[in-house]
């Protein structure tokens, strides 16, 4: 009976999304690793960053990547991301998993304020990770439930109200800036109990206010909200850097290191081998790299005497060449999938693969931050000099997978054709600060498609068979069973936002 109890209450936390027929896992998700009712804020931080890169990762890989030119997953049949035809039930894994972590933070954030458990510094990270979480909804779907959000169990709030994404933008600044003034304090917390920083949480403060960046960033081009956007990262940056540091190196890139042990597990081991070998590497993609003689596929390096093969990527080639597949190609055109991403039996215990790599649990690294920094600085906003933040990014974008390179940075880009030039227009050099971010980006969740719907970089090739009117997708639907469950507030959001279709654009991207 005891048991029977603890799973009903485990399941009522999730508030109004259990009402989905599509409940299936989150009894299990919504257990504290301990199975007790009393977990301490040190039980919660671990499990629910896991589970959170467990739905980043998977929705990266077959969602993500397909959209935006990494891999084609090749097939005729109708619902092909590549193509952007995906059909609404896409909708349901990434809502249902990003609320019910949200229970297990904000879980977090309470029992840190208790007076027996009292912690500011979990109360802190609770926060960024709400941040972090909320911020990648609302991209994703547009006006979501937030204020009302997962109160089910304290307020029985079942069918809570979608929020407008200004709104929704707006508290989570508030949120961030309580985190940085939370972990300023400095108040220890459990190594073992944070995969991430090991404890540290200066480093937790510097990934708050990098991803106050990226959010500052995301919603500068609106009008009504630019110059306070504006003037906040002037702040951040230059005005009160002291009082808002920032990753400032590859080793405080906010990454969960996979060690393949406990709970530390690649979500990537749980896909099938034979299905992690099926999707083909995009043409834009492999193009790119090859063009490059980039480190990062196992091509030969140049600059260190003896060629070296290095393949971090674990990127597998075809008869030895990389050839890509053309993305929204029309159905009955069958090209040959001629590279692919290795799996863990393809690469023959040659090394890392993506299945394997404790690199892919990435959440925000110091390559995006640079980029930030030198799309603000080309814009004028800071006084920083933007090819120094291009060059940086482009360097630490390679040598956080590879350490070891040595390839001056300025020989690599001048060699390759993409070295900084301050004569280019302004779009030439947005395109060319956002043609590296794509690859800073990789395996970050859906920020490349976050990105360049905000931007329109870097451009990427139109194949014939693309639906939506060759448009990108601007979000994903709502799951369906939101219409049944919360009707009323889900009308309300459609005629607030738009239309419940993938061409309906969120608030931040509406001229």
């Amino acid at each position: 009976m005891k048991y029977i109890i603890h799973k009903i209450t485990g399941m009522v936390l999730t508030g109004s999304i259990l009402l989905s027929s599509c409940t299936k896992d989150f009894q299990e998700i919504n257990t504290d690793p301990n199975n007790t009712p009393n977990a301490l804020p040190s039980q919660l931080l671990a499990p629910a960053l896991v589970s959170t890169l467990h739905y980043n990762m998977i929705r990266n890989r077959n969602f993500n990547n397909e959209l935006m030119q990494v891999t084609v997953d090749p097939n005729d049949a109708e619902g092909r991301v590549f193509r952007y035809d995906f059909r609404s039930n896409w909708s349901d894994y990434l809502y249902n998993g990003w609320y019910s972590e949200l229970t297990n933070f904000k879980d977090m954030y309470r029992i840190a304020g208790e007076e027996l458990t009292f912690n500011e510094s979990y109360q802190g990270i609770s926060l960024i990770c709400q941040s972090w979480i909320y911020s990648m909804l609302t991209d994703t779907y547009g006006d979501v439930p937030y204020f009302q959000s997962n109160l089910a169990k304290d307020s029985s709030i079942l069918e809570p109200a979608f929020d407008r994404q200004r709104d929704i933008y707006l508290d989570i600044f508030k949120k961030l800036e309580t985190a940085n003034t939370l972990l300023a304090k400095g108040t220890g917390i459990t190594a073992s109990s944070d995969p991430v920083y090991y404890g540290d949480v200066a480093k937790w403060r510097k990934f708050g206010n990098s991803l106050y960046l990226r959010l500052l960033l995301r919603i500068s081009g609106k009008a009504e909200v630019a110059d306070t956007c504006i003037a906040k990262i002037r702040e951040i940056v230059e005005e009160r850097a002291a009082s808002y540091p920032i990753i400032s190196s590859n080793d405080e890139s906010a990454i969960l290191r996979w060690t393949g042990v406990g709970p530390f597990v690649s979500p990537y081991l749980s896909v099938r081998e034979q299905d992690f070998r099926s999707p083909g590497i995009a043409s834009f993609f492999i193009d790119n790299l090859v063009n490059w003689n980039d480190p990062r596929i196992d091509i030969p390096t140049y600059g260190t005497g003896t060629p070296t093969k290095i393949n971090r990527w674990g990127i597998a080639p075809y008869q030895g060449a990389y050839l890509g597949i053309p993305s929204g190609y029309a159905p009955g055109d069958n090209p040959v999938k001629k590279s692919y991403f290795y799996s863990t039996s393809a690469n023959s215990g040659a090394g890392p693969t993506l299945q394997t790599d404790p690199l892919t649990g990435m959440m925000m690294n110091y390559a995006e931050v640079q980029f930030i920094l030198a799309e603000a600085a080309v814009k004028g906003w800071i006084s920083g000099d933007a090819g120094a933040y291009y060059t940086n990014g482009a360097l630490n974008s390679i040598t956080l997978w590879l350490p070891q390179w040595e390839v001056p940075i300025e020989d690599f880009l001048a060699a390759a054709d993409i070295q900084w030039l301050e004569s280019l227009t302004l779009d030439e050099k947005m395109e060319r600060i956002h043609l590296q971010k794509y690859y800073a980006l990789f395996l970050t969740d859906m920020q490349q498609w976050f990105e360049y719907r905000r931007t329109g970089h870097p451009v990427l090739p139109k194949g014939p068979g693309l639906r939506n009117n060759g448009v990108m997708p601007a979000r994903m639907t709502y799951p369906v069973y939101v219409q049944s469950t919360n009707p009323t507030n889900y009308k309300a959001a459609i005629a607030a936002q738009g239309p419940d279709v993938i061409s309906t654009q969120v608030w931040w991207q509406k001229p």
